[in-house]
Protein backbone atom coordinates (compact mmCIF):
# COMPACT_ATOMS: atom_id res chain seq x y z
CA UNK A 1 0.00 0.00 0.00
CA UNK A 2 1.08 3.45 -1.06
CA UNK A 3 0.96 6.42 1.61
CA UNK A 4 -0.11 9.95 0.56
CA UNK A 5 -0.16 12.08 3.83
CA UNK A 6 -2.64 14.97 3.24
CA UNK A 7 -0.96 18.04 4.48
CA UNK A 8 -4.53 19.88 4.77
CA UNK A 9 -4.06 19.07 8.79
CA UNK A 10 -0.40 19.94 8.79
CA UNK A 11 0.95 23.09 11.04
CA UNK A 12 1.76 25.54 8.10
CA UNK A 13 3.98 27.89 10.80
CA UNK A 14 5.87 25.40 11.12
CA UNK A 15 6.02 23.26 6.92
CA UNK A 16 9.20 22.55 6.71
CA UNK A 17 9.68 20.51 9.57
CA UNK A 18 6.04 18.85 9.11
CA UNK A 19 7.25 17.92 5.86
CA UNK A 20 10.64 16.33 7.13
CA UNK A 21 8.50 14.29 9.63
CA UNK A 22 6.99 12.50 6.59
CA UNK A 23 10.02 12.30 4.12
CA UNK A 24 9.81 8.40 3.46
CA UNK A 25 6.30 8.64 2.27
CA UNK A 26 5.12 8.28 -1.51
CA UNK A 27 3.46 11.38 -2.42
CA UNK A 28 2.57 14.22 -0.81
CA UNK A 29 -1.42 15.17 -1.17
CA UNK A 30 -2.82 18.34 -1.71
CA UNK A 31 -5.94 19.32 -1.09
CA UNK A 32 -6.94 22.33 -3.22
CA UNK A 33 -10.55 23.55 -2.00
CA UNK A 34 -11.79 26.38 -3.91
CA UNK A 35 -14.89 27.51 -1.16
CA UNK A 36 -17.75 26.96 -3.97
CA UNK A 37 -17.23 22.76 -5.06
CA UNK A 38 -16.65 22.15 -1.72
CA UNK A 39 -17.64 24.71 1.77
CA UNK A 40 -13.98 24.94 2.66
CA UNK A 41 -11.18 27.07 1.17
CA UNK A 42 -7.46 25.49 1.65
CA UNK A 43 -4.53 26.86 -0.33
CA UNK A 44 -3.85 27.74 -3.73
CA UNK A 45 -0.81 27.35 -6.35
CA UNK A 46 1.38 29.25 -4.45
CA UNK A 47 1.48 27.47 -1.11
CA UNK A 48 1.32 24.46 -2.93
CA UNK A 49 5.12 25.72 -4.74
CA UNK A 50 6.68 26.65 -1.40
CA UNK A 51 5.56 22.94 -0.79
CA UNK A 52 7.31 21.40 -3.43
CA UNK A 53 9.85 23.37 -3.31
CA UNK A 54 10.63 22.12 0.42
CA UNK A 55 10.60 18.25 -0.21
CA UNK A 56 11.85 16.09 -3.00
CA UNK A 57 8.75 13.44 -3.28
CA UNK A 58 5.90 13.51 -6.04
CA UNK A 59 2.91 16.04 -5.50
CA UNK A 60 -0.71 14.27 -6.17
CA UNK A 61 -3.00 17.26 -6.23
CA UNK A 62 -6.59 16.92 -5.59
CA UNK A 63 -8.18 19.77 -7.20
CA UNK A 64 -11.78 20.19 -5.10
CA UNK A 65 -12.81 22.59 -7.36
CA UNK A 66 -15.98 23.95 -9.48
CA UNK A 67 -14.30 25.10 -12.85
CA UNK A 68 -10.70 22.46 -12.78
CA UNK A 69 -10.10 23.99 -15.96
CA UNK A 70 -8.41 27.34 -15.59
CA UNK A 71 -6.44 25.68 -12.43
CA UNK A 72 -4.37 23.22 -14.27
CA UNK A 73 -1.26 25.04 -15.38
CA UNK A 74 -1.32 26.51 -12.35
CA UNK A 75 -0.23 23.11 -10.77
CA UNK A 76 1.90 21.74 -13.69
CA UNK A 77 4.74 22.03 -11.20
CA UNK A 78 7.88 19.86 -11.86
CA UNK A 79 7.55 17.47 -9.32
CA UNK A 80 3.76 17.13 -9.88
CA UNK A 81 2.38 13.08 -11.03
CA UNK A 82 -0.73 13.79 -10.91
CA UNK A 83 -3.35 16.11 -10.85
CA UNK A 84 -7.13 14.47 -10.14
CA UNK A 85 -10.33 16.48 -10.54
CA UNK A 86 -14.18 16.01 -9.87
CA UNK A 87 -16.16 13.31 -12.14
CA UNK A 88 -18.85 16.16 -10.69
CA UNK A 89 -16.91 19.44 -11.84
CA UNK A 90 -17.57 21.00 -15.05
CA UNK A 91 -15.87 20.81 -18.35
CA UNK A 92 -13.86 17.21 -17.40
CA UNK A 93 -12.99 16.23 -20.93
CA UNK A 94 -11.55 19.30 -21.86
CA UNK A 95 -9.64 19.26 -18.20
CA UNK A 96 -8.42 15.83 -18.80
CA UNK A 97 -7.03 17.04 -22.41
CA UNK A 98 -5.51 19.91 -20.10
CA UNK A 99 -3.76 17.71 -17.71
CA UNK A 100 -2.70 15.13 -20.88
CA UNK A 101 -1.01 18.50 -22.16
CA UNK A 102 1.24 19.37 -19.27
CA UNK A 103 2.25 15.51 -19.21
CA UNK A 104 1.18 14.52 -15.83
CA UNK A 105 -0.93 11.73 -14.77
CA UNK A 106 -4.69 12.46 -15.08
CA UNK A 107 -6.95 11.77 -12.07
CA UNK A 108 -10.84 11.26 -11.86
CA UNK A 109 -12.37 11.69 -8.29
CA UNK A 110 -16.03 10.64 -7.44
CA UNK A 111 -17.94 11.88 -4.35
CA UNK A 112 -19.70 9.01 -2.45
CA UNK A 113 -23.01 9.53 -3.69
CA UNK A 114 -22.27 9.58 -7.52
CA UNK A 115 -22.05 6.12 -8.89
CA UNK A 116 -18.48 4.71 -11.07
CA UNK A 117 -20.90 4.46 -14.35
CA UNK A 118 -20.28 8.17 -14.76
CA UNK A 119 -16.18 7.63 -15.00
CA UNK A 120 -16.72 4.42 -17.50
CA UNK A 121 -16.01 6.98 -20.93
CA UNK A 122 -12.87 8.63 -18.70
CA UNK A 123 -10.57 5.39 -17.33
CA UNK A 124 -9.04 4.85 -20.79
CA UNK A 125 -7.19 7.76 -20.09
CA UNK A 126 -6.66 7.80 -16.26
CA UNK A 127 -3.68 7.30 -14.52
CA UNK A 128 -5.48 7.37 -10.61
CA UNK A 129 -8.63 7.36 -9.97
CA UNK A 130 -9.92 8.52 -6.49
CA UNK A 131 -12.45 7.08 -4.28
CA UNK A 132 -13.86 9.29 -1.63
CA UNK A 133 -14.18 7.44 1.48
CA UNK A 134 -15.89 10.48 3.38
CA UNK A 135 -17.48 13.72 1.33
CA UNK A 136 -15.05 15.88 0.75
CA UNK A 137 -14.23 19.11 2.34
CA UNK A 138 -13.32 18.56 5.62
CA UNK A 139 -11.03 16.68 7.69
CA UNK A 140 -11.61 13.95 10.30
CA UNK A 141 -14.60 12.07 8.97
CA UNK A 142 -15.56 8.21 9.50
CA UNK A 143 -14.61 6.11 6.84
CA UNK A 144 -17.57 5.05 4.73
CA UNK A 145 -17.13 1.51 4.22
CA UNK A 146 -19.60 1.02 1.47
CA UNK A 147 -17.53 3.09 -0.52
CA UNK A 148 -15.39 -0.36 -0.89
CA UNK A 149 -18.28 -1.46 -3.07
CA UNK A 150 -16.88 1.24 -5.64
CA UNK A 151 -13.51 -0.05 -5.38
CA UNK A 152 -14.29 -3.80 -6.26
CA UNK A 153 -16.33 -2.47 -9.14
CA UNK A 154 -13.15 -0.58 -10.07
CA UNK A 155 -10.68 -3.45 -9.67
CA UNK A 156 -12.96 -5.63 -11.56
CA UNK A 157 -13.36 -2.81 -14.79
CA UNK A 158 -9.82 -2.61 -14.72
CA UNK A 159 -9.07 -6.35 -14.98
CA UNK A 160 -11.62 -6.88 -17.69
CA UNK A 161 -10.36 -4.06 -19.90
CA UNK A 162 -6.42 -4.40 -19.31
CA UNK A 163 -6.41 -0.69 -17.78
CA UNK A 164 -3.55 -0.10 -15.06
CA UNK A 165 -4.61 2.88 -13.01
CA UNK A 166 -4.07 2.93 -9.72
CA UNK A 167 -7.38 3.46 -6.97
CA UNK A 168 -6.69 5.06 -3.88
CA UNK A 169 -9.01 6.51 -1.09
CA UNK A 170 -9.46 9.78 0.67
CA UNK A 171 -11.03 9.74 4.65
CA UNK A 172 -11.53 8.12 7.54
CA UNK A 173 -8.02 5.91 7.10
CA UNK A 174 -6.42 4.51 9.81
CA UNK A 175 -4.50 1.40 11.21
CA UNK A 176 -8.70 -1.07 10.62
CA UNK A 177 -9.99 1.07 7.49
CA UNK A 178 -6.52 0.43 5.91
CA UNK A 179 -7.36 -3.04 6.53
CA UNK A 180 -10.36 -3.20 4.91
CA UNK A 181 -9.15 -0.88 2.10
CA UNK A 182 -6.18 -3.70 1.29
CA UNK A 183 -8.97 -6.13 0.82
CA UNK A 184 -11.28 -4.24 -1.55
CA UNK A 185 -8.18 -3.91 -3.85
CA UNK A 186 -6.97 -0.03 -3.24
CA UNK A 187 -3.64 0.88 -4.21
CA UNK A 188 -2.86 4.24 -2.13
CA UNK A 189 -4.07 5.81 1.09
CA UNK A 190 -4.70 9.06 1.92
CA UNK A 191 -4.17 9.70 5.41
CA UNK A 192 -4.79 13.26 7.34
CA UNK A 193 -5.78 14.25 10.46
CA UNK A 194 -4.83 10.06 11.34
CA UNK A 195 -1.42 10.94 10.81
CA UNK A 196 -0.54 14.25 11.63
CA UNK A 197 -1.83 13.84 15.10
CA UNK A 198 0.88 11.68 15.54
CA UNK A 199 4.09 12.69 17.13
CA UNK A 200 6.19 9.65 14.68
CA UNK A 201 4.73 10.26 11.61
CA UNK A 202 7.08 7.77 9.99
CA UNK A 203 6.15 5.56 12.12
CA UNK A 204 2.61 5.91 11.58
CA UNK A 205 3.74 5.49 7.80
CA UNK A 206 5.20 1.81 8.42
CA UNK A 207 2.54 1.07 10.49
CA UNK A 208 -0.71 2.09 7.55
CA UNK A 209 1.79 -0.10 5.04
Amino acid sequence: MKIAPSVLTADFSNLREELQSIRSADYIHLDIMDGHFVPNISFGPAIAKSIEEQTHLPLDIHLMVTDPLSWIPKFAFPQTKFITVHIEANHIQETVLAIQKEKIGVGIAIKPKTPIRHMIPYLNDVSLVLVMTVEPGFGGQSFMIDMMDKVRELVKIRKENGLHFLIEIDGGVNEETILIAKDAGVDVAVAGSYLFNMEDREKGMESLR
